[in-house]
């Protein structure tokens, strides 16, 4: 029996979301640490192209990075071909789909905050816990992520919310399937486009409401970790 059945619309599109932007935001903080330490902290030529290319998506139309990952992800593009041949099988028009895409799509919002808290940290302090014979692993545990807590929340709540927001990226690699990948924004397309303007205002003040409390969250909880830690 689908555990779905007989639950609003509403209520489907808002598990998909807050499942994608939950996993999205967990699979963002493990692999953009490395990569915005790496940015902080490194001086190889590559930093900036790179530091450029993880940008993209805060300039680039979600249209235009969804058009192209949905070519990517067709069984005759590169992604899809790979896709097949490690046996995942399809990607498109799938969670996994609007996962992997979200995942590009919000990672500058995860990476930035991080990289901008990691380059705070005084050189000094990690020598000093070098100097203690800490290994490379230790220091970023016991000296890093400590000091980097509001980078961290500011990065997770970012993230997350970004998440929330995505529209056109998600719908053109996932569609617009019930349980599946249809998110809230999706939703509220289909409720204006089909002239249901009470379930639309419902549902869009319901997500100016939770950004609003969200942001309000992040700067207090910022706010709280830099008091703390003064």
């Amino acid at each position: 029996m689908d555990p779905a059945a007989g639950l609003p619309a509403w209520a489907i599109a808002a598990w998909v979301t807050l499942k994608l932007a939950g996993l999205t935001t967990l699979l963002l903080l493990l692999l953009g640490m490395p990569l915005a330490w790496w940015l902080a902290r490194t001086r190889s030529p590559w930093r900036v192209p790179i530091g450029a290319l993880v940008a993209l998506p805060m300039v680039l139309p979600p249209t235009v990075l969804g058009f192209y990952l949905l070519i990517g992800l067709a069984p005759d593009g590169p992604l899809g071909r790979l896709a097949f041949a490690t046996g995942i099988g399809n990607f498109a028009f799938t969670f996994e789909g609007i996962l992997f895409a979200s995942l590009l799509y919000s990672l500058p919002f995860v990476v930035h905050p991080l990289q901008a808290g990691f380059a705070a940290i005084p050189a000094s302090m990690l020598e000093a816990a070098a100097t203690l014979r800490a290994a490379p692993l230790d220091r970023f545990l016991s000296v890093v992520l400590p000091l980097s807590r509001p980078a961290l929340v500011t990065a997770s709540l970012l993230g997350f919310a970004h998440t929330v927001g995505e529209f056109g990226v998600v719908l053109m690699v996932g569609g617009n399937i019930e349980g599946e990948t249809r998110v809230l924004s999706v939703l509220l397309y289909d409720q204006v486009e089909a002239m249901a303007y009470d379930e639309a205002h419902a549902l869009a003040a319901g997500l100016l409401m939770f950004s609003f409390v969200l942001l309000l969250l992040m700067q207090w909880l910022g706010r709280r970790t830099a008091v703390a830690d003064g």
